[in-house]
């Protein structure tokens, strides 16, 4: 007997386009991802839901590290692809996370003073995605994002990084501010990019142990992740408009740290 193929063939498209773009969708299919030890970026679970499988899943997450969100039922439709999600939806990573050691480490091994950029919670994948390309193109030794408010290591960084996340070393913590504090304490120096940096970006010293923080798209730098620079670095601008996306001021400041290196 022939199949309607209109039954069949655009429940096979969404599952299809869900996890191209790492979803993992429903109860059973999360479940199984946190048992065979899946790289996952966020869970995100309905808000308010008191179902025993739900909170299993959400302590077994946690458990293994993974951050899991509460998310209005809105959000969570608005996510899916196969539009059965159960109330619970899992961004898978595209590869695992390396650590702050690793990151020193490979600086170590090339012999090289470290250049490590920090993202302080940019939201957009896309923008992740190219300063982890323009990282990796100017030999930094890694790049390091907060675990909760910033996108993370997805189908669709991976896709705008054009496959810089396989070859670049990749760090998620949960507290910059302290990172950076320890960081300090080890010898690094923090410059912090803002618009009213009191150092222009050709006046810094950058050939030394350097983490370049980059902020977020709206509201720049966190103010207890500025606290922690040692200096505010200003790009020169000559233009009408006084401000550059996130992803082309990283590109600016890390190849003028590039440039002093040579």
């Amino acid at each position: 007997m022939q199949k309607d193929k209109k039954n069949f063939e655009p429940r096979d498209r969404r599952n299809d386009e869900a996890e191209a773009d790492g979803l993992i969708e429903g109860r059973n299919a999360v479940t199984e991802a946190l048992r065979v030890g899946t790289a996952i970026d966020k869970i995100y679970i309905a808000r308010g839901e008191t179902d025993a499988t739900l909170g299993h899943i959400a302590s077994t997450a946690r458990g293994k590290g993974v951050v899991v969100v509460e998310a209005d039922r809105r959000k969570l439709d608005g996510m899916s692809r196969t539009k059965s999600h159960q109330g619970v939806i899992a961004v898978s990573a595209v590869r695992e996370y390396a650590s702050v050691e690793d990151i020193l480490a490979a600086a170590a091994e090339k012999g090289e003073a470290p250049l490590i950029v920090v993202c302080d919670e940019l939201s957009d994948p896309h923008n992740l995605g190219a300063v982890i390309r323009t990282a990796e193109c100017a030999g930094a030794h890694g790049v390091i994002i907060p675990k909760r408010r910033s996108a993370g290591l997805t189908a669709i960084v991976a896709k705008t990084s054009a496959g810089a996340v396989s070859h670049l070393p990749v760090a998620r913590v949960p507290n910059l501010p302290a990172l950076l504090k320890e960081l300090k304490g080890r010898g690094l120096w923090v410059y912090g990019t803002a618009a009213e940096g009191t150092t222009g970006l050709y006046d810094a010293d950058l050939k030394g142990p350097a983490v370049i923080v980059i902020g977020s798209e709206g509201d720049g730098m966190g103010r207890l992740v500025r606290e922690q620079c040692d200096f505010l670095l200003s790009i020169p601008m000559r233009g009408k408009v006084n401000s550059l996306n996130a992803s082309a001021a990283a590109a600016v400041v890390i190849y003028e740290a590039v440039r002093q290196r040579s």
